[in-house]
């Protein structure tokens, strides 16, 4: 592979996971801030919590075009940052394409930049852009880039963001500005409900409201703990035991 090709998989919009717990709580909250026109989501949490599930279960359902990032470590150049964005948008529509600059115009990355920008507001496409596993990028000339994507991005461009942890974006000032929706751990954390949901639904436990209310309470509601303990019950199957201990 030359050094400069790009991996295609990077912008391959995860599949649906099976028997997935409807998270309506949590989908009705980044559907109001699409309404409400602000220009960032933000899921933050710890890894286990879903985030890359609820982002792919919300974009797949909210009626606009997507465009997909999953970053890795060699997205700290801000050239490869912004090469792999215009691929990602690049994707979405063929028009579109048509007009986004190309790598091999020498601009530099912020020049690149504004010319996506530019293109995104002449084409009038509502569009999803989600940039997961943000918490690998630690080169702040790269985090510039995004914050003036941000900063600048037009009416019709809403970008969404799956970290870790919050990233050194202008996160202050778009609250400020009620330009930003936050999902974070505290939200992610599954519900009783949607506990009894995974166990009884999802994996077929049949477990009692006690058990389901144990597990929950005990795994805090940590998706990755609900998801090993409905596995060690299906092995052992000696629910009330599991629980107790």
């Amino acid at each position: 592979m030359p050094q400069d090709a790009l991996l295609a998989t990077k912008l391959d919009i995860p599949a649906a996971r099976p028997n997935l717990v409807a998270r309506a709580r949590l989908l009705a909250q980044l559907d109001e801030g699409l309404r409400l026109g602000r220009r960032l989501t933000l899921v933050s949490a710890p890894p286990g919590f879903g985030k890359t599930t609820l982002i792919r279960e919300w974009v797949g359902a909210a009626g606009r075009s997507v465009a997909w990032l999953s970053l890795d470590a060699g997205d700290n150049d801000p050239a490869r940052f912004v090469r792999y964005l215009v691929a990602a948008l690049a994707r979405v529509d063929e028009r579109l394409a048509q007009t986004l600059p190309q790598p091999e115009v020498g601009l530099s990355p912020q020049e690149t930049l504004v010319a996506v920008i530019n293109a995104l507001a002449e084409s009038g496409l509502d569009l999803l852009l989600a940039l997961d596993d943000y918490h690998v990028i630690s080169n702040f000339a790269a985090h510039d880039l995004a914050a003036f994507l941000l900063e600048n991005r037009p009416a019709n461009l809403h970008v969404v963001i799956g970290a870790r942890e919050d990233p050194p974006l202008p996160l202050a000032r778009l609250r400020a500005r009620d330009q930003v929706t936050e999902i974070r751990e505290r939200a992610l954390r599954f519900t009783p409900a949607e506990a009894a949901v995974f166990f009884n639904q999802t994996m077929n436990l049949g477990l009692s409201a006690e058990a389901i209310a144990a597990l929950a309470t005990r795994t805090e509601g940590w998706v990755t703990g609900l998801q090993l303990a409905g596995l060690a019950l299906r092995q052992q199957g000696a629910a009330d035991e599991f629980v107790a201990a």
